[in-house]
Order: structure tokens, then sequence, then C-alpha cells
């Protein structure tokens, strides 16, 4: 009987070492797998904070692009490196080490918020940048219109000044010369000339500037030589001293003036084309031209 019932306790026993074996196994199984499931995840992670690392780094690159100023690209520089070794830490991390990759994760925050606040101001500086170089354009169109203007009043002036320096100018008319005799009859023939008779009108003239004037006759013969008596008979005509044949002083009172000045002829005067021209207060007023026998 005895027997009988240890048998019993033998079997109850084996059957719950045996269940209890089972159970073991079951939950070292499971624990397996689970460890095996979280290394995966931690390999995923792992590799999602390397995917958003590297593209910070980018980032920073395309923020440089969009910025001129020294100084903060200095610093944006600065913010790349340091992104790049955290990127380099994570790198060498094993999945496993669940503290080193939990610790890169909040270094993650920080360098989204880092990059968050350069963006904005990033955005804010080139606000004001656009800002600036719109009004600057306008200035510059302003500056433009008004340097335009400015030129067109100038011209205008000038022309305006021209006009009156013009008007105010005095003007020969009915310029005349002949070859005459020593009793001022005229010749037919100019080598019998004892004398060049030139005659003209200074025109009336109200705006023209009144007084003592002197008034310079230029005689150029058919071979283009100046009748001047002295070399150094010369007056200053467009910034340049040339010469002159017969000079005259008349008393200018803004009503017309005829005036008759004489050559005597020293020389021999060939037959042909003879110019006069006439000078007065700077400025040619008056030219003909003659043809003598």
């Amino acid at each position: 009987m005895e027997n009988k019932s240890f048998k019993i306790v033998l079997i109850v026993v084996s059957a719950i070492l045996l269940s209890i074996a089972v159970a073991l196994g079951i939950m070292l199984f499971n624990s397996e797998k689970q460890n095996e499931e979280m290394q995966e995840l931690f390999a995923i992670e792992k590799e999602e904070l390397e995917s958003e690392y590297a593209t910070f780094a980018t980032q920073y690159d395309e923020l440089k692009i969009r910025i001129t100023n020294d100084s903060l690209q200095a610093k944006l520089d600065q913010e790349k490196l340091r992104t790049q070794q955290l990127l380099e830490e994570l790198k060498q991390t094993k999945a496993t080490d669940a503290a080193e990759i939990t610790r890169l994760k909040k270094e993650l925050k920080t360098v989204r918020a880092v990059m968050r606040s350069y963006v904005i101001q990033i955005d804010s500086l080139n606000k004001v940048n656009e800002k600036l170089s719109k009004e600057n354009k306008q200035v510059k169109a302003r500056y433009k219109e008004a340097s335009k203007t400015i030129t067109t009043l100038n011209e205008e002036k000038e022309a305006l000044t021209e006009k009156v320096e013009l008007a105010s100018q005095l003007n020969a008319i009915g310029i005349n010369m002949i070859a005459a005799k020593k009793s001022g009859s005229k010749v037919r023939k100019i080598k019998n000339a004892k004398k060049l008779v030139i005659n003209f009108t200074i025109a009336k003239n109200i705006t023209a500037s009144t007084g003592e004037k002197t008034v310079y006759v230029r005689i150029t013969t058919p071979d283009g030589n100046v009748l001047t008596k002295d070399a150094s008979n010369l007056f200053t005509y467009e910034n340049r001293e040339i010469n002159y044949s017969i000079k005259k002083y008349i008393e200018y009172t803004g009503e017309e003036q005829a005036i008759t000045v004489y050559w005597d002829v020293e020389e021999f005067l060939q037959g042909g084309r003879y110019r006069v021209h006439i000078f007065a207060d700077g400025s040619m007023i008056g030219y003909n031209n003659f043809e003598l026998k």
C-alpha cells in the first residue's frame, strides 16, 4: 500500500516538474523573441536617427546659400560640424546600446530646435533684405528720374542760354567788297586796285550790350592766305589766336549802324574768289564771298 502511494506522489511531482520546465521553456523562448524584436526596433530607430542627422547636416548647406552674412555663415558652419560629429557618434554606437541611442535622440531634439531658430532668423533677415532691396531700387529709380530731370533742365538751360547769347550777338548784314582806286571809285581789274573797300551794317539789336566794340575784318585771298599788315595782328576766336586784316573801333548803341573799312593794297592781288569774315565780341557775326577779276 505504501509503495503504491509513493508511486502516486512520484508521478504527481514529476508532472509538476515537467509543467515547470515547460513553462520555463516557454518563458525563455518568449524572452529571446522579445529581445530579438527589441533589437530590430533599436536598429530601425538608429537608422532613422542617422537619416535625420544627415538631413540636418545637408540643410545647413542649403541655409548658407540663402544668406550673405559672414558671421551667420560661420555659426551655421559650427552647427553643421556639431551635427556631423553627432552623426559619427551615432554610426559608432551599437543598436543594442539603448542608453547611448537615447542620449543621441535627445541631442537630435536640440539640433532640430537650433535648426528651427536659424530658419526663422534667416527668413526674417531675407524679408528685411528684400524690403531694403525694394526700397533701394525705388530710391535708385527716383534718383535716376531726378538726374534725368536735372539733365533735361540743364540742357534746356544751356539751350536757352545759347539762344539768349545768339539773340544778344551782333549781326553783320549787307556785307560788300569792291576793288577801288585811291579815290574810292571802283576798278574792273583787281590788279589795278589801290584799295579794297568793305561795307557792311551792324543790325539793330536791343538785346545786345552797348558801348565800345572792336570789330575785326578778315580777308582771305583765293590762294587761302589772310591779308594782314603784320603777323602780330591777332585776335582770339574759339580759344585760339588768328590774324585779322582790319581792326575798327565803334560805339554801338543798339541801333542799326553802317560801317566802312579799307584795305590799302601793297601786294599783288590775283583774280579769284575772296572771302570776308567779320568778328566782334569773340564771335563771327557775318561773312560773304566775292569774285574779283
